[in-house]
């Protein structure tokens, strides 16, 4: 089977999926539903399943970048620290007790964002410090704000009381339960503009995966393609974070999964990643949200679910490969 033909059948089975997991766990028929089950359908369940298709799709493009940006396929959108930097801006928004709200955005969702801002200037910062844009200097700066940024979090819920520390522990799990149209148009600037950078790079990605020497022979400034992709993946990602928290792992299994089945072409591997990263989100978000409904307790956070699938595939994905960890 052809890769066009596989994303297809992909797209299709994107389409059908966005179209029954709202429908999931309702106990009426939407045709006959009343005022207010059509409220929850298309009110609470419909912008539910868009955002978690958007956010996915979000993180997979992000990791697909970052893995071909330092090509390795273990790389995550969290690599560079955006995620620590968006937590340590919610923990400072919880821990102080701010109450604010910003064109339908809260305050945690405003602090997170500038946390993620704040982790992607440090990241560029230090890596121009050193006199360049080199993929080992960007790895070893958002590894090095990550952990920084992770210690302050620590300390923070340290100082916090119990209300506030089961707050951010909370956010930190990464949930799409509160998701809403206005969450949904906050997304989407952060998918079309990121998405588009790196749909106009799909040649230079595949350059970048054969190796750096490779793109500067074919004549790619590097430099300038670096930043872009770093900006266009960050700001993603920060996006995603700040609206829905850290949800792990999509943006490493799914750029992966795409790769063994449509090939390392990205002009094949970008849409398939789109598609399939807004597709898996979508089936865990559902699953979660279904599994609530038997359990009558309290919802599992997507970002749990992610982790528990993650983790599992991380270590397999790790014993798998070939001698080292290439960067």
């Amino acid at each position: 089977m052809n890769t066009p033909v596989k994303l297809i059948l992909l797209l299709i089975a994107t389409v059908a999926v966005l179209a029954l997991a709202p429908l999931l766990g309702m106990e009426f028929i939407p045709l006959n539903a009343t005022g207010q089950e059509r409220e929850i359908l298309t009110g609470i369940r419909l912008p539910r399943v868009l955002c978690a298709f958007a956010a996915g799709s979000m993180l997979a493009l992000s990791g697909m970048a970052f893995q071909a940006l330092f090509r390795n396929p273990l790389a995550t959108p969290f690599t560079l620290g955006v995620s620590s930097g968006a937590a340590l801006g919610a923990a400072l928004f919880i821990r102080f007790g701010i109450v604010l709200s910003v064109l339908g955005l809260s305050g945690t969702s405003i602090a997170a964002f500038i946390g993620a801002l704040l982790s992607i200037l440090l990241v560029y910062g230090l890596t121009q410090l050193k006199g360049g844009f080199s993929t080992p200097t960007l790895l070893l700066s958002g590894i090095a704000i990550s952990f920084f940024f992770s210690s302050l979090i620590l300390f923070i819920q340290y100082l916090s009381g119990l209300t506030q520390s089961f707050h951010l522990v909370h956010w930190m799990m990464g949930t799409l339960s509160t998701a809403d149209f206005s969450r949904l148009w906050n997304l989407l600037p952060f998918l079309i503009s990121g998405g588009l950078i790196l749909s106009m790079l799909s040649r230079e990605l595949n350059l970048f995966m054969i190796g750096e020497d490779m793109a500067i022979s074919r004549g790619v400034n590097t430099g300038r393609v670096k930043k872009l992709i770093f900006l266009a993946a960050s700001l993603m990602v920060g996006g995603v974070v700040a609206l829905c928290g850290p949800i792990g792992f999509i943006g490493m299994m799914a750029p992966h999964i795409c790769r063994l089945i449509f090939g390392a072409d990205h002009r094949f591997l970008m849409p398939a990643t789109f598609l399939f990263g807004g597709l898996f989100l979508t089936l865990c978000d559902t699953l979660t949200r279904v599994l609530s409904g038997f359990t009558s307790g309290a919802e599992l956070p997507v970002g749990v679910l992610t982790a528990l699938l993650g983790g599992p595939f991380f270590i397999m994905l790790l014993l798998n490969r070939k001698g080292g960890l290439d960067l």
